[in-house]
């Protein structure tokens, strides 16, 4: 694996301040604030190719050049540790292994934007993680890292963690932006964008920790060198969450453009020699892949797009041979049903509606036209909802049933799984 953020994290303390400076930790800092201006770090930021690791993969350097320049007021910059997707488990580690690297990230994007404020929105589950945060951010604060005059150069940032409360809708960025200011977690409607009118009305940038935690190494060793790690437009490394019917479930850190089945190999391969059937790629909103095409495509955002998916927050929840596609897609639809914050009519209604059909369809009580129905229902929620939670409760659907529409055709004809029957049938007996 190529160490960028999880590399050489073997040690037994390497979440301390001190390890992460044996690691060259904070030298981008000293860099930036002596020798760059906060256009030239935006510049390498572009060279690098970095794009947001949180799900949509949008140019990092491109989204920085939209905080206003000349703004007279505070303006923020705000750290998506949500991490709610069902099958991502990447940023909880970077948060509780590697901290600083998320720290020095943000003060380095704190310069570049003229902010002096920022906050790390953390997923509520994880509380010894977010107690790790809080010491790694007194480490920086007693260091000269965080607060005023940073290293004497003239420059203040401060810092702050917020616990958030478990739900998947804060997830989205205006929807985290609502939870931070202490209201119930909803999309707002867009435009205006966080860019203009963010936290408390004020321009705000929201990036994933990953994101952030990618930016020591650019400044480091150059955009260049990142842009080399991985392809064109997919510059440097990715951690993929690796779950599912494999050998060795983890994150890895890899190349962007790594074969997938090469990923699958690092992972150990499939669980008990058995068959690769189907992958979700990116987290669980995404469109899932049949294993075979899944074999011959790179891990990187062009190629998975082009296979007819997206790389998403880099989840990849890999299933085999026995798995009951209908029950899957249950299971997924069911919770984006129960996570639908109810704003908007064609998620909240769409939601439930997609749920309750496929449900029937694995408990034997489907109709012919209901896989046209699924695939309509998807058409008519899918762009038309305030924020994306209803594109993707709908593209799970439309990819589940064009990819193994025979295996839904057989519950509906049959009132039975086509791969698990003999054993359901057992288990009764």
């Amino acid at each position: 694996m190529t160490q960028v953020i999880l590399g050489g994290l073997d040690g037994e303390r390497t979440w301390r301040l001190a390890e992460y400076v044996q690691r060259g930790g904070y030298e981008a800092l000293r860099k930036v604030l002596s020798d760059m201006t906060p256009e030239q770090v935006i510049d390498e930021i572009k060279r690098s190719a970095l794009r947001g690791r949180g799900g949509a993969g949008f140019p990092t350097g491109l989204k920085w050049t939209f905080m206003p320049k000349n703004y007279q007021g505070e303006k923020y910059i705000v750290c998506n540790s949500d991490e709610g997707e069902p099958g991502t488990f990447k940023d909880r580690d970077i948060l509780r292994y590697n901290p600083h690297a998320l720290i020095e990230g943000m003060i380095i994007a704190a310069y570049a934007m003229g902010t002096s404020r920022g906050y790390n929105y953390i997923h509520a589950e994880i509380w010894s993680t977010y107690l790790r945060c809080e010491e790694a951010l007194e480490e920086a604060r007693e260091a000269g890292f965080l607060g005023r005059n940073i290293l004497g150069s003239g420059f203040s940032f401060e810092l702050f963690n917020h616990h958030g409360y478990g739900a998947y809708i804060c997830g989205e960025e205006t929807a985290l932006l609502e939870s931070l200011e202490g209201k119930k977690g909803q999309p707002r409607y867009k435009p205006p964008f966080p860019a203009n009118y963010g936290l408390y009305g004020k321009p705000t940038t929201i990036n994933n920790t990953e994101t952030f935690a990618s930016v020591p190494w650019i400044i480091r060793n150059g955009g260049e060198a990142f842009l080399e790690l991985g392809k064109p437009n997919n510059g440097g490394t990715k951690i993929f969450s690796v779950s599912g019917h494999v050998t060795r479930p983890g994150n890895y850190e890899v190349r962007l453009g790594t074969p997938f089945a090469q990923l699958l190999e690092m992972a150990g391969g499939m669980r008990g020699g058995r068959r690769i059937k189907a992958v979700i790629p990116g987290g669980s909103s995404m469109p899932v892949l049949p294993g075979e095409l899944m074999m011959q495509t790179d891990m990187d955002y062009d190629a998975i797009a082009k296979a007819g998916s997206m790389l998403g927050s880099g989840a990849v929840i890999v299933m085999d041979e026995t798995t009951c596609m209908v029950r899957a897609l249950e299971r997924l639809s069911y919770f984006y049903h129960e996570e639908s914050c109810g704003q908007c009519t064609p998620c909240r209604e769409g939601t439930g509606w997609l749920y309750r059909i496929v449900n029937r369809i694995e408990h034997g009580k489907g109709r012919a036209e209901d896989l046209d129905l699924l695939l309509s229902l998807s058409d008519n929620i899918q762009g038309r909802t305030i924020c994306a939670l209803g594109d993707a409760a709908a593209m799970p659907v439309r990819s589940f049933v064009n990819h193994f529409r025979s295996e839904f055709e057989h519950h509906i004809t049959h009132k039975r799984c086509l791969v698990n029957a003999p054993q359901r049938q057992e288990k009764v007996a």
